[in-house]
C-alpha cells in the first residue's frame, strides 16, 4: 500500500511557519542530552571519573545507537504520523535528562543513559522532516530544512551556556535539570495535525530508488565522518601549530558561526532550484575537501581558509540532503531520509575514533588529508547516486 495523504494542499503561511518552528525546536530538545554532556564534560569527568577519551566514547555509543535506531524509528514516523512521535521523542529525551541528573553516580550509567537519549534524536529527526514535507509548502522546504539543520549548531551554544549560568553556581546535575524543564517546553511547539491520525505504510522506493538512497548513505557516513573531524580535533590542531588556546578556541567559534549562516543560506538558494540537488551536494563537498586539505598546511591563513571552506561548505549539506531525499520520495518522507540519515549517524560514530586513532600514530597533517580524502570520496559516491535516485527503478 502507498501513501495515501495528500500532500498538494500547502497550509496557510502561517501554520506553515510553526510547523517548520516546531520542527527546529523539537530537534534542538532532542539532541540537548548529548550535547549538554559534552559542555559540560569537566564538570561530569571530574565527579565521574572519565577522561576526554572516555567523552569520546560516549559519543561514539550515542551517535551509533542513533543509527542503529534510524530506520526503525524512520518505520514509526510513517506508521504513527510526525506529531505524535515527536511529542513521545521530546518526553524521551527530558526523561533521559533527568535520569542523568538523578541516577549517573557512574560512567557507564551515564553512557548507558546517553545511548537512551539517542533514540530520542532518532524519532524526533525524522518526526521533524515528516513535518516539515507535509507541511511546508514546496517553495519553502529549502530553507526550513536549512534552518532545522542549523539549529543543531545552536544547540551547542545553549550547552556552552549552561556552564557559567547553572553548572558553576547550582551544580551540573541542576544543568541537566533545567534542560528537562526547557525540552518538555518544546512540547508546546509541536503542531496538532488532523493527518497525524491516519496509518501510514508508505515504502521509501524500491530497486534503484532504495540502492541510491543506501548509496546516498554511504556517502553520508563518509563526509560526517570527515566533517566531525572539524568540530572534534580542530582546536588542538590549531594548538598544536602554535595557536595560543585562546585564538584555537575562536577558530571553533568562527566555524560554527559559518557553519550556522551557510546552512540556513544553502536551504535558501535550493528553493531556487527545481531539480539537481544531491549534485549540488557533491559540489559542496568538493569545495569542504579542499578546506580540510588546508587544514593540513601550516599557517594561520590556510586555518582561516580550510574553517571556512571546510565549515561553511563541507558541512552545510545535511539540510539539504534531508530536502533532497524528501523531494525525490515525497510518498514517505520519514522512511527515506532514516537510511540516509543512518549514513549520517554512523560518520558521527565511526570519524571522531578512527581519525583520532590516526591523527595520534600520524599527527594531525596526516589526519586533515585523509579527511580531505573521504571529502571527496562522498563527492563522487553522491554523484554516481544522483542519477538513479532522480530516476528510480
Amino acid at each position: 500500500m502507498t501513501e495515501t495523504i495528500s500532500r498538494t494542499s500547502p497550509p496557510a503561511a502561517g501554520g506553515a511557519v510553526r510547523v517548520a518552528a516546531g520542527a527546529t525546536v523539537t530537534t534542538i530538545a532532542c539532541v540537548l542530552p548529548v550535547f549538554l554532556v559534552g559542555g559540560l564534560a569537566v564538570q561530569l569527568g571530574a565527579e565521574l571519573g572519565f577522561s576526554p577519551t572516555g567523552l569520546g566514547l560516549a559519543v561514539s555509543v550515542y551517535f551509533g545507537v542513533s543509527a542503529l535506531a534510524s530506520v526503525p524509528s524512520g518505520a514509526l514516523v510513517e506508521r504513527y504520523g510526525p506529531a505524535p512521535v515527536a511529542r513521545v521523542a521530546i518526553g524521551l529525551a527530558a526523561g533521559s535528562l533527568l535520569a542523568v541528573a538523578a541516577l549517573a553516580r557512574s560512567y557507564p550509567v551515564l553512557v548507558a543513559l546517553l545511548a537512551v537519549s539517542a533514540a530520542a534524536n532518532a524519532l524526533g529527526q525524522l518526526a521533524s522532516n515528516a513535518a516539515l514535507a507535509a507541511r511546508v509548502p514546496p517553495h519553502r522546504q529549502g530553507l526550513s530544512f536549512g534552518v532545522k539543520q542549523a539549529a543543531i549548531p545552536v544547540s551547542t551554544l545553549l550547552a556552552g551556556a549552561a556552564v557559567p549560568t547553572v553548572a558553576l553556581t547550582a551544580g551540573w546535575r541542576w544543568a541537566f535539570v533545567a534542560a528537562a524543564g526547557a525540552a518538555l517546553a518544546a512540547l508546546a511547539a509541536v503542531p496538532r495535525s488532523d493527518r497525524d491520525g491516519r496509518a501510514r505504510t508508505a515504502s521509501a522506493g524500491r530497486g534503484g530508488g532504495t540502492l541510491a538512497l543506501v548509496v546516498v548513505g554511504l556517502a553520508a557516513t563518509l563526509a560526517a565522518g570527515a566533517a566531525n573531524a572539524l568540530g572534534t580535533f580542530l582546536v588542538d590542531s590549531a594548538a598544536g601549530r602554535g595557536l595560543s588556546p585562546g585564538l584555537a578556541g575562536l577558530t571553533l567559534t568562527l566555524g560554527s558561526a559559518v557553519c550556522v549562516a551557510a546552512r540556513v543560506g544553502v536551504g535558501w538558494l535550493a528553493d531556487r532550484r527545481a531539480s539537481g540537488h544531491v549534485p549540488v551536494i557533491a559540489g559542496l563537498l568538493v569545495a569542504g575537501s579542499v578546506g580540510l586539505l588546508l587544514l593540513a598546511v601550516a599557517g594561520p591563513v590556510p586555518l582561516v581558509a580550510g574553517v571556512v571552506l571546510g565549515f561553511g561548505l563541507g558541512w552545510s549539506w545535511p539540510g539539504l540532503l534531508n530536502f533532497a531525499v524528501v523531494r525525490l520520495h515525497p510518498q514517505a518522507p520519514a522512511a527515506a531520509t532514516s537510511i540516509t540519515q543512518t549514513g549520517v549517524y554512523a560518520g558521527g560514530c565511526l570519524g571522531p575514533l578512527g581519525l583520532g586513532a590516526l591523527a595520534g600514530a600520524a599527527g594531525y597533517p596526516i589526519m586533515w588529508l585523509t579527511t580531505a580524502l573521504l571529502m571527496l570520496l562522498a563527492a563522487l559516491l553522491m554523484l554516481l547516486a544522483a542519477r538513479r535516485l532522480a530516476h528510480p527503478t
